[in-house]
């Protein structure tokens, strides 16, 4: 049972070869400086075990010592290849570039110990065959045993084999999540944000649902993130989104991705306030509630330097008094700004400040969106449209030909005050380019003034004959220009449409 001088020689120059690679393992992989110390233990304790069986063997004890010979060797062999099984696994494949699954190194180590076992009892004399077939009712026994077991294996196996699963995937399941750091033949290592460790058995995320967070096809790793946020209903929606969408995008706060971009929705309106979700793509999964606390301080810091704040739920308790001065408030704001937007209008010039602040009592505010149409070319609309913010285009479709782009109209801008005075038909397709904010006054409203005031009627009607003179040099289109009518026969249809000549 001695070593021969050669296979001596061998096997000490084996020790110190696994020693140098040992120590290169040890400075190189920390991750499992765990495991090569501890086989390093188990490879100390096999030739401590040899050196005893050679101390039985000096003292005539030739039957202990080969028992003691044979265990040992067993020891010896399996801390020799876990040893070596990590050294190539984990120091010498990724030296090539290659990153072979935790799980095919146990695989592998596992059927190698086995194999090291039947050639150990082939050598002391037993017969392979007689083995296999004695052994078919101990393996079915333990494969009864072992069936959760194996179940995690086999799990193990399909995940890797399907690419469901890799090493630094983020997964939740359930309420954990967090990031894989191993996968081995019995369990998912996953770590949490919160330095938590949890082993998830393999047969668990076999039977069960988990998410891959961030993991797109043919995409770059990126996990879309949702912040919640409230503010008053006092705030056209399409503002607040335009807002926080170009806040995000010039303030580019780190792991937020710039393709996609990020974007704010109006989700919901509930509790008096109107409920909005700033979306963006995170980068850095780790980072989450760190970058989601930047993109809430980010939305409120555009708020306030826009006069607006986050809102919360709200509850009207109304105070008679209170609230009237509130609104008294609100009114007179309201009122300066709508005469500050008529007095500019040519059509208006000649009204009073008493007329003009009746007018701005019954403005009426009304928003479009991008895409929206205002009016429509042939319809009856008796609106005056003023625009007061965003852009529209007011198209002509020819009785012949294609529709021409007739004006682009922006703050300032006003239209359909044919529709509004003598009831003809609207002669263009308005439709909003970007969000607009406009006001609308009707019929009602001018006609309380003209019949208190029927001199007006002659200048209104000396206005829209020069509108309309201006909208046919604007179309410069022979085959379809309709002479601007005559200014009395406007005035007369104003007279009559407006209800001027009703007492005649």
């Amino acid at each position: 049972m001695r070593f021969q001088p050669s296979e001596l020689q061998t096997f000490i120059y084996f020790l110190a070869c696994s020693f140098i690679l040992g120590c290169l393992f040890y400075y190189r992989v920390r991750t499992s400086r765990h495991r090569l110390f501890n086989s390093i233990l188990l490879l100390t304790f096999g030739c401590l075990g040899l050196y005893f069986s050679v101390l039985l063997e000096n003292h005539q004890l030739a039957s202990a010592a080969k028992a003691v010979h044979e265990t040992f060797m067993v020891v010896l062999g399996f801390a020799i290849i876990r040893y070596w099984g990590m050294l190539l696994f984990q120091l010498l494949a990724p030296l090539v570039r290659l990153k072979p699954p935790r799980i095919l190194e146990d695989l592998l180590e596992a059927v190698a110990m086995i194999g090291w076992v039947f050639y150990r009892l082939h050598l002391a004399g037993l017969q392979l065959g007689q083995l296999v077939t004695t052994s078919a009712v101990i393996t079915a026994v333990l494969a009864f045993a072992m069936q959760d077991t194996l179940g995690n294996i086999l799990a193990g196996l399909a995940l890797h084999l399907d690419n469901s699963i890799e090493q630094g995937d983020w997964i939740k399941l359930g309420d954990l999540t967090g990031r894989v750091v191993d996968l081995s033949w019995r369990a998912t290592r996953v770590e949490t944000r919160n330095g938590e460790t949890v082993m998830i058995p393999n047969g668990m995320l076999m039977k069960g649902q988990f998410q891959l967070l961030g993991k797109r096809m043919d995409k770059p790793l990126a996990w879309r993130r949702w912040v919640w946020f409230e503010v008053g209903l006092d705030t056209l929606p399409t503002q607040v989104m335009l807002l926080i969408e170009n806040a995000i995008r010039e303030a580019a706060p780190p792991n937020v991705a710039q393709d996609p971009p990020p974007s704010c929705l109006l989700m919901n309106v509930e509790k008096g306030n109107a409920r909005y979700a700033a979306r963006y793509w995170l980068t850095d999964l780790q980072n989450d509630d760190p970058t989601d606390s930047q993109i809430r301080t980010l939305i409120d810091a555009v708020l306030r330097r826009n006069s607006l704040r986050l809102a919360a739920p709200q509850y009207k308790v109304f105070v008679t008094q209170e609230n009237e001065r509130y609104f008294e408030g609100r009114h007179k704001q309201h009122t300066q700004e709508r005469l500050a937007v008529l007095q500019k209008l040519e059509l208006l010039a000649s009204l009073k400040d008493d007329e003009l602040h009746t007018l701005a009592d019954r403005l009426r505010f009304t928003p479009y969106v991008s895409g929206d149409v205002m009016i429509r070319q042939g319809e009856k609309v008796e609106w005056l449209y003023i625009i007061i913010k965003g852009e529209a285009e007011a198209w002509v479709q020819p009785t012949r030909g294609e529709r021409k782009l007739f004006a682009k109209l922006g703050p300032g801008s006003f239209f359909g005050e044919m529709g509004l005075m003598t009831g003809e038909a609207i002669r263009a397709t308005v439709v909003v380019s970007t969000n607009v904010e406009c006001y609308r006054i009707d019929k009602e409203s001018f006609q309380q003034i003209l019949l208190s005031r029927p001199e007006l009627a002659g200048v209104f009607s000396e206005v829209l004959v020069k509108r309309q003179a201006e909208e046919q040099i604007l179309l410069n289109d022979d085959t379809n220009i309709i002479l601007p009518a005559a200014r009395s026969e406007i005035l007369a249809k104003l007279q009559h449409f407006i209800g001027l000549n009703r007492g005649a």
